[in-house]
């Protein structure tokens, strides 16, 4: 039974999603403050946390950035349908995926269910091939869940490192936005879904540039993404 955590100031919508997601496996604790969020969310007791984003005090945005200072855990942001800023916002300073409220419970667990999936180890897994897979200065060890550019070991969130296995996986080739947000985040892309993006931008910015200056992660127009070397 995983652990999670629902962060969010709604005590009546806490306990709504709170039942439901009991009820469909998940072992579920609320926290009604940002304050009290971010202090149980660091506690390592949890497998995911759920985080609103609008909360009085201590925004989720600024919850969100001090676990990510912390922790890799994985972490699911609530925000409010259409205010597409929150939601680059959060991705861009490590949210693994969001959820627009209102938003039903069982699009929720689904998402949950989603992220968990592809934060398991291969083993309790069964599907992913644990072969290390080498491209150019990049190393990706799917059995640890870790990957190195040059001998430096990458400090990837859950779902920038699915992201980088998914193009290691198909190195050399261009990799549509289609399959790296099915394979990569657990969902199918949605019309203007920037979250592919932020998440490559992301991953950019921490593998750094070749000698060349290029990035080995290239952008193909109109297209998806192609892992490239020198």
């Amino acid at each position: 039974m995983s652990r999670i955590l629902l962060v969010d100031d709604d005590r009546e919508l806490s306990g709504m999603l709170s039942e439901y997601l009991s009820q469909d496996g998940f072992e579920v604790e609320c926290a009604h403050s940002g304050e009290a969020g971010l202090e149980r969310a660091l506690s390592g007791e949890f497998a995911l946390t759920v985080l609103d984003v609008m909360m009085p005090g201590m925004s989720g945005v600024e919850v969100l950035n001090r676990i990510r200072s912390r922790s890799r855990m994985p972490v699911l942001m609530l925000t409010a349908r259409g205010d597409d800023m929150d939601r680059v916002i959060g991705l861009e300073l490590g949210a693994d995926d969001y959820v627009p409220k209102p938003c039903t419970a069982r699009e929720l667990a689904a998402r949950i269910r989603a992220i968990l999936r592809r934060t398991a180890q291969p083993e309790s897994s069964g599907d992913r091939d644990p072969a290390l897979i080498q491209f150019g200065e990049l190393v990706i060890q799917p059995d640890a869940r870790t990957a190195r550019w040059k001998g430096h070991a990458l400090s990837l969130t859950s779902t920038e490192y699915n992201l980088l296995e998914v193009l290691g996986r198909h190195a050399g080739q261009t990799v549509s936005k289609k399959v790296l947000s099915e394979d990569g985040l657990g969902r199918p892309l949605a019309r203007f879904d920037r979250s592919v993006d932020v998440h490559m931008g992301r991953i950019r910015e921490k593998i750094g540039t070749m000698s060349d200056g290029r990035s080995c992660i290239q952008t193909v127009f109109r297209q998806g993404y192609q892992l490239v070397r020198e």
